[in-house]
């Protein structure tokens, strides 16, 4: 028994599996433990403890010579066999021919081949000699090389077929984060555009007040001085637009047509200035209520404002208005001042 173990650990099985099988077909030689093997491959290994030996290993019981039919009989009535019985020594399929040594390898082969037909037979299956031993061990060796084979291609394949899956995911991941990155610098690059846009508006909004602001100062000064002197006055031409004063800047005038109005808000304790553009028919007040969002440190009912250009401060009756009425539009500057 020590060389049939040795033979099929030799060919690669397991040990745990060739101790099943051998205990299985109760130690009967190499052939019938290759069968189970070949039978049984992929079977989980139960206990070794539950594994009864196969009845078909069973040596027969001896058959009683008996002459007279009757004793026969009565002993076949007591389940003891008699010489004249004939003794099933094998399992023959009916649909094929082939003969099997025990019912297990007759139900694999149901199972394989779909066939149900059944017999028992007398036939014996004779041992195999060294020769067909030596053939059937390369036989079986050729099957197993050509199994791992299959495998070994199948793994590859599926490594192969995974790992272009993967190449392909990342590369279309880049491409997203890429065509993404494109979008955001182009919206990027178009905010800029238009928040220099709006701040040359902005500054050129400013000078303008700035020049009228002159220009209203230096006629000022001029009446002023004409009536110190007791000179004539002489009024601006018609056709100039009337200077604006410290209650009303041009730009209040030229702001009827924007809708919008952005304004920059510098607090007078310092920090950065705040940006915001809101509607022009929004009160001042909802310019304070943007102010306390942005800064803990700002009350919406005492916060104040005022302008440098033209030199102005409103008051809390201004909170109502309309930023076109206050003459914000289309851009200012604020200073706002925390009690």
């Amino acid at each position: 028994m020590a060389n049939d173990k040795d033979s099929l650990i030799g060919m690669g099985f397991d040990v745990a599996r060739v101790e099943w099988a051998l205990k299985a077909t109760g130690n009967r030689g190499l052939q019938p433990a290759m069968d189970f093997l070949f039978e049984n491959e992929g079977k989980e290994i139960p206990d070794l403890s539950s594994v009864s030996e196969s009845t078909s290993s069973r040596p027969p019981q001896d058959a009683m010579d008996v002459d007279d039919e009757e004793d026969a009989e009565a002993l076949r009535s007591l389940g003891v066999k008699v010489a004249t019985d004939a003794e099933a020594k094998s399992i023959k399929c009916s649909e094929c021919g082939k003969v099997f040594r025990n019912t297990a390898l007759a139900q694999f082969h149901a199972e394989k081949s779909g066939h149900q037909s059944f017999e028992e037979s007398t036939e014996e299956i004779k041992p195999l000699t060294e020769e067909e031993k030596k053939e059937k061990l390369a036989e079986l060796r050729e099957k197993m090389a050509a199994k791992r084979a299959t495998k070994a291609v199948e793994e590859a394949k599926e490594a192969k077929a995974n790992e272009t899956l993967r190449r392909k995911t990342g590369k279309d991941m880049g491409a997203l984060k890429e065509e993404m990155a494109q979008r955001q610098a182009i919206k990027d690059a178009e905010q800029k555009k238009k928040d220099k846009l709006e701040d040359a508006k902005a500054k050129a909004a400013i000078k303008a007040q700035i020049e009228a602001d002159k220009k209203a100062r230096a006629e000022k000064f001029a009446r002023e001085k004409a009536l110190r002197h007791g000179e004539q006055i002489v009024d601006a031409p018609a056709a100039a637009p009337a200077a604006s004063t410290s209650s009303g800047p041009v730009s209040g005038v030229a702001g009827k047509d924007f809708k919008e109005t952005r304004l920059q808000i510098r607090m007078s304790t310092g920090g950065q200035p705040y940006t915001t553009t809101l509607p022009s028919d929004a009160p001042l007040r909802e310019v304070a209520e943007f102010l306390a969002g942005q800064s803990l440190t700002v009350d919406v009912d005492t916060i104040s404002f005022a302008q440098h250009f033209p030199r102005k401060a409103f008051s809390r009756s201004d909170f109502s208005k309309s930023l076109r009425e206050l003459g914000l539009t289309p851009s200012a500057v604020l200073i706002a001042t925390p009690p």
